[in-house]
């Protein structure tokens, strides 16, 4: 049994494609603007996950009945 020919250059990824066809179709500043507004929503997604959060954490503290020792 003979073994498989080793290929002298990587496969290119996806997201490296998806670039390659995006560097032809869009100028170079509507691509940064593109990849400005996907950097706000990715921000803003974890500020939203964070006050999920925070919610949660205030909701079980209210919850929970104070012990007051004399």
């Amino acid at each position: 049994m003979q073994a498989a020919p080793v290929r002298a250059t990587a496969i290119p990824s996806f997201t490296t494609a998806l670039r390659a066809v995006e560097s032809l179709l869009l100028s170079s500043g509507q691509r940064t603007a593109r990849r400005n507004a996907w950097t706000s929503v990715l921000e803003d997604r974890r500020r939203a996950k964070d006050r999920v959060e925070a919610q949660r954490v205030l909701e079980q503290s209210v919850s929970r009945p104070v012990s007051v020792r004399p």
